[in-house]
């Protein structure tokens, strides 16, 4: 027998039925015969056979449960079910159809029928089996590409954010760190990681627009004079007009243009408010200012992370998102968090959907 023809079961109890099935396909097919549901049902699972004719009226097991069994078990559900029977009934066909049966075939029956019916189901099958691991394919291609273009994105990202860290070398990594803590913080937050991942990138360009910054103005190691300060002020919107017409799957421009905005009003450059700012800006807001606070400055030495968080902390809920601020203590205080001064890099937080 040749094992690379198709595998037939046929089910029925009529022993006459079971010969003229027979004779009629075990020049084309290899047959498997089972003569109740039971019997039906367990030779299914062991040999899984390509399609399957289906007898409606046995003792025991009808054909509706067998079929019933069959579409339940993941190892069998794909096979394709026939019926075969005496019944003509819109009703009983409509049945079996929505038992998962491809088709029906009435008694009696012809063999040229019966024969024509196979191999169209096995060719759908054939088919259906062909374009699903056409989509795999597929999908694993779209998958690398994805990853490849990630990997590109991540690798401009980094190179923009070193173009404003290289004009400021005090600051270095500081970019990075606020990244790393932001997604800590959006994480413990109950973010989903979409959003986060949005953050993330928002949190390594946040600076990205001292690039306009003269150096004496990034590196003095005095007080800045007002004029000094308001030339400072302009580093969001710098940033923001460098990021807006780059496509992110997240409003990155616009997190980075509010990550020095306070709920009262006195952040810049917009003087938003409150709900005005958006979540992901408060988030990114209170990561800059936790971890400029801890470093060291051209101007001052490092004042050390519980300065940092007193900090923080007198302007909870007034300047400072309160969520934002209690989830940021909680890293520090409950779970250990340290900034990740090793690789001078921030890496994702979670893996990329």
């Amino acid at each position: 027998m040749n094992p690379s023809r198709p595998l037939v079961l046929i089910v029925d109890d009529n022993a006459t039925n079971l010969d003229l099935l027979v004779n009629a396909l075990k020049t084309e097919y290899r047959l498997g015969i089972a003569k109740n549901g039971p019997n039906a049902l367990a030779y299914a699972v062991k040999h899984k056979p390509d399609l399957a004719l289906l007898d409606i009226m046995m003792p025991e097991m009808d054909g509706y449960e067998v079929c019933t069994r069959l579409k339940a078990n993941p190892e069998t559900a794909s096979i394709p079910i026939i019926f075969i029977t005496a019944m003509s009934e819109t009703v009983n066909k409509t049945k079996g159809f929505e038992l998962g049966a491809v088709d029906y075939i009435t008694k009696p029956f012809h063999a040229a029928e019966v024969k024509a019916r196979i191999r169209t189901h096995l060719s759908l099958k054939e088919m259906r089996l062909q374009l699903e691991s056409q989509n795999v394919r597929l999908e694993h291609q779209v998958a690398q590409k994805t990853a490849e273009i990630r990997e590109m994105l991540n690798a401009s990202i980094r190179s923009m954010a070193l173009m404003a860290e290289i004009r400021d070398p005090y600051t270095a990594g500081h970019q990075q760190r606020v990244a790393q803590l932001a997604c800590a913080i959006a994480e413990k937050m109950g973010l989903d990681a979409k959003t986060i991942e949005g953050i993330r990138i928002a949190g390594i360009l946040h600076d990205v627009g001292k690039i306009r910054i003269p150096v004496s103005i990034l590196s003095r190691s005095g007080r800045l004079l007002d004029a000094e300060f308001e030339m400072l002020k302009i580093h969001p919107q710098v940033s923001f007009d460098i990021l807006k017409n780059i496509p992110f799957p997240w409003p990155v421009a616009q997190i980075v243009l509010q990550h020095h905005e306070r709920l009262d009003g006195s952040g810049y450059p917009q003087g938003l408010k409150g709900e005005e700012i958006l979540l992901e800006a408060k988030i990114l807001a209170v990561a800059d200012v936790t971890e400029a606070n801890s470093s060291f400055r051209p101007y001052r030495p490092a004042n050390g992370i519980e300065a940092a968080l007193t900090k923080i902390a007198q302007k909870k809920g007034r300047q400072y998102d309160a969520d934002t601020v209690t989830a940021c203590q909680e890293l520090f205080a409950g779970e250990g968090f340290e900034f990740d001064t090793g690789s001078g890099s921030a890496a994702p937080c979670f893996e990329p959907v």
